[in-house]
C-alpha cells in the first residue's frame, strides 16, 4: 500500500515553496495552505477547510499537541508515544482523517514563519506516514505566527507557540 503511494506521488509533480507572495509556487495559496506533493514524494497534503473541528477519540482529545524546540523541526523524543497513539487511531480507523497546522512563534519573519510552521507540520505526517499512516488521511496547514496559544512576549509564551497541532 505504501509503495503505491509512492509511486503515485513520484508520477505527479508539485512543489511546497513557500514565499511570501506564492508567485511561481505551483501549489502554494499564499496563506500557507500547501496542495501537492513533495518531489521526494513524501506528502499529499489537502484542504484544511475540510475539517474544522476536533473529532478524535476523546482519550486523544488531551494529547494533539507536539512542541518543538526553537527554530527546528525535529519531533522531541517527549512526543513519540503522542504520535504513536494517534498513528494507531488512524491505522485503526482509514476513513479518519487529520489536519496538522504548523505554528511558530513570533520571533522571525512571516515568510520564514510561515515556512517553519509547514516543515513543523511536514514533521508530523512524515513521522505518521513511518508510523503506518495512510497519507491520504493527512492535510497540513502553516500559520506560521498568525494564531498564538499564548499571545504575550515571553519565552514562555514563545515556547508555547512553537507547535504542530492534529485535528480530526
Amino acid at each position: 500500500m505504501m509503495l503505491m503511494a509512492v509511486a503515485a506521488a513520484m508520477s505527479i509533480a508539485g512543489c511546497s515553496t513557500t514565499s511570501g507572495s506564492g508567485a511561481g509556487a505551483e501549489g502554494y495559496d499564499g496563506q500557507g495552505v500547501v496542495t501537492g506533493i513533495d518531489s521526494d514524494g513524501a506528502m499529499t497534503v489537502g484542504d484544511p477547510n475540510e475539517v474544522q473541528t476536533y473529532n478524535g477519540p476523546e482519550s486523544l482529545r488531551e494529547k494533539n499537541t507536539i512542541y518543538f524546540n526553537f527554530d527546528s523541526d525535529q519531533i522531541l523524543d517527549a512526543y513519540v508515544g503522542t504520535m504513536q497513539s494517534h498513528a494507531q487511531f488512524l491505522r485503526n480507523n482509514p476513513d479518519a482523517k487529520i489536519v496538522i497546522e504548523g505554528h511558530t512563534d513570533e520571533r522571525g519573519t512571516p515568510e520564514y514563519n510561515i515556512a517553519l510552521g509547514e516543515r513543523r507540520a511536514r514533521s508530523v505526517a512524515r513521522y505518521m506516514q513511518n508510523l503506518g499512516v495512510d497519507v491520504g488521511q493527512l492535510s497540513i496547514v502553516s500559520y506560521g505566527e498568525e494564531k498564538p496559544a499564548d499571545p504575550t512576549h515571553s519565552e514562555a509564551a514563545w515556547s508555547k507557540n512553537r507547535r504542530a497541532v492534529i485535528n480530526y
